[in-house]
């Protein structure tokens, strides 16, 4: 009876330490992820320091651990620097890791955050272009079948602009697939992957423009399935330049 009770104390023990440590990472990412916005949006400028540990404490309401933690994961991500004597200093944005995702979700919220959209149009339009050519060149029967399977079941959800928005995604990922450009795909999904959250990004969805985004496709396959590199990369800049200016203006103007 004894060793039941001490067995299920020491299992008790040892599932409150799993929880804690299960909970310490979950907390430490909330205080990163509020503290990554404030510094990329502005709350503490370049050269600032950010509160005493105590007071982040207080602030957060954990331990001085997840705090600790918190501004390791902050100095990893070029965000801050510890100064002796100065405490915890805001680097300038030269040195923040620009593809860390929370970096990124931050800077698509500041106002200035178009900007930021626009040079992402132009990375995606210059490395998907390129990724086109290639998978024109690398075309197979098999790869060109899936990329038609896909155009047809665009077709399908033309006049359903959100069901069509999910499926223009598989379109794009299929093409860098077919490009075997997998340094290019991961930047793109990197990037991308937070824009796609942000509404200046993703814009007013419409009928009227999905048609256009669907010839705009048709155009990539069809240059795509012929093995014609040039007219597949002209056909996909086309595409991604059009498409963004159309969005833009569509966010500038709400």
């Amino acid at each position: 009876m004894q060793d039941r009770v001490a067995g299920g104390a020491l299992a008790g023990s040892a599932l409150a330490a799993t929880q804690r440590v299960r909970r310490r990472p979950r907390l430490a990412e909330a205080v990163v992820e509020d503290l990554v916005n404030a510094i990329v949006t502005e709350m503490y400028p370049a050269g600032t320091a950010l509160p005493p540990e105590n007071m982040l404490c207080d602030l957060y309401g954990v331990s001085r651990t997840v705090v600790r933690e918190a501004t390791t994961a902050l100095t990893e991500k070029g965000l801050v620097v510890s100064q002796q004597g100065r405490g915890t200093i805001v680097r300038d944005s030269r040195d923040w890791n620009l593809l860390d995702p929370m970096i990124l979700a931050a800077l698509f919220r500041r106002e200035d955050g178009l900007s930021y959209l626009d040079n992402l149009s132009e990375i995606r339009s210059s490395l998907e272009a390129s990724m086109a050519a290639k998978a024109a060149k690398k075309a197979t029967p098999e790869s060109v079948a899936e990329l038609s399977a896909q155009i047809r079941k665009l077709e399908g959800l033309v006049e359903m602009p959100a069901a069509y928005v999910h499926e223009d995604v598989n379109f794009h990922d299929i093409i860098m697939r077919m490009s075997g450009d997998r340094l290019s795909k991961a930047i793109i999904d990197g990037i991308q992957g937070k824009a796609l959250n942000t509404h200046g990004y993703a814009g007013k969805l419409s009928v009227a423009h999905v048609r256009d985004t669907h010839a705009a496709h048709q155009r990539i396959h069809d240059a795509i399935a012929a093995g014609d590199p040039e007219a597949a990369a002209r056909a996909m800049r086309e595409h991604i330049e059009s498409s963004w200016a159309k969005r833009r203006g569509s966010h500038a103007a709400t």
